[in-house]
């Protein structure tokens, strides 16, 4: 059995995963050079600053020679393409935008929120501005802009060229609607800090469950985890849903064998740190409790969340 320990891993972790999100999903999500540029027709000038007339390129077979050591964040999120521009001033430091195109518009709200830290800027459909670094989602595109320089007027085109690349978009996203079936503040649902992915390295960053993948997550899975403030103390309510009943049953299953094989029939168990996990299986989709003070309070989170499914299971 596992422990549930809230488990920061370094990000060196998701790099022992790199070749296998490289080929697994590699050809899938292949993009070709310039397809973002035809889609969007990106601003060429701001507020001093021009376009030095050459786009930067990269694919998912190529992302790496642009972010060694962290495009696996990106693949773990059906990454499509990127492209990078740069704009210049005369005495100015370089200005550069990142236009990343994901797999769907969840996937660009999953990187973003990912690692979001700062304040909402009100760009996009959500975004973050901080130490002269903005970032945004809208659409399948996250964005990053930033200034190779301080100031006042740096931060301004900053947020200028983010607004106009965000008006560029056209067509907008959805948020993840898995989001939605999570039991809300009433619970005392942390919304700052709720996280889409589809990757167990991922779900491990932001909460430990294992090493293995006893969830059986993938590129064709969605799951979103919920953070609960209860009494003072931290519960965490994971809900996955698979592309079929027997997937989520297959899942349920190895969960538990590798979990917590001593309760099998009730689907709870007392960790050792004297908290209660607890799973329960909807249909195509798994909903597990970690951390509650009782099984009681386990319960109740899952009942609330099997109500807001009604009608949604397959």
């Amino acid at each position: 059995m596992y422990l549930n320990v809230s488990f920061k891993l370094a990000f060196t972790l998701i790099a022992g995963l790199s070749l296998m999100l490289f080929f697994s999903w590699g050809d899938t999500f292949a993009a070709e050079k310039d397809t973002m540029n035809a889609k969007l027709s990106l601003p060429s000038e701001t507020k001093g600053w021009t376009w030095d007339g050459k786009d930067e390129t990269f694919n998912n077979q190529t992302i790496f020679k642009y972010i060694d050591g962290a495009g696996e964040l990106y693949l773990a999120y059906g990454f499509r393409g990127l492209t990078v521009r740069r704009f210049e001033g005369p005495g100015k430091p370089l200005l550069v935008a990142e236009i990343y195109e994901m797999g769907s518009s969840e996937d660009a709200y999953g990187v973003f929120t990912f690692e979001r830290q700062e304040e909402e800027a009100d760009v996009g459909q959500g975004s973050e501005f901080g130490g002269g670094l903005l970032r945004f989602w809208k659409g399948v595109y996250f964005v990053s802009v930033y200034g190779e320089g301080e100031g006042a007027e740096m931060d301004s085109a900053v947020l200028e060229l983010g607004k106009r690349i965000a008006e560029s978009i056209k067509v907008p996203g959805s948020k993840p609607a898995l989001l939605g079936f999570l039991p809300d503040k009433t619970f005392g649902l942390d919304t700052a800090n709720m996280y889409f992915f589809r990757s167990h390295v991922l779900l491990n960053q932001r909460f430990f469950v294992a090493h293995q993948n006893i969830l059986q997550l993938g590129r064709d899975v969605e799951a979103v985890l919920g953070p609960y403030d209860r009494e003072g103390k931290r519960m965490h309510l994971v809900l996955v849903r698979y592309p079929s009943n027997k997937r989520a049953q297959d899942a349920f299953q190895t969960f538990v064998r590798a979990y917590m094989p001593e309760a099998a029939a009730s689907g709870s168990v007392k960790t050792e740190d004297g908290k209660w996990t607890r799973i329960r299986a909807y249909g195509e989709f798994l909903a597990i409790v970690f951390g509650a003070l009782t099984e009681a309070e386990a319960e109740k989170l899952l009942a609330v969340t099997g109500t807001n499914l009604k009608g949604k299971t397959r």
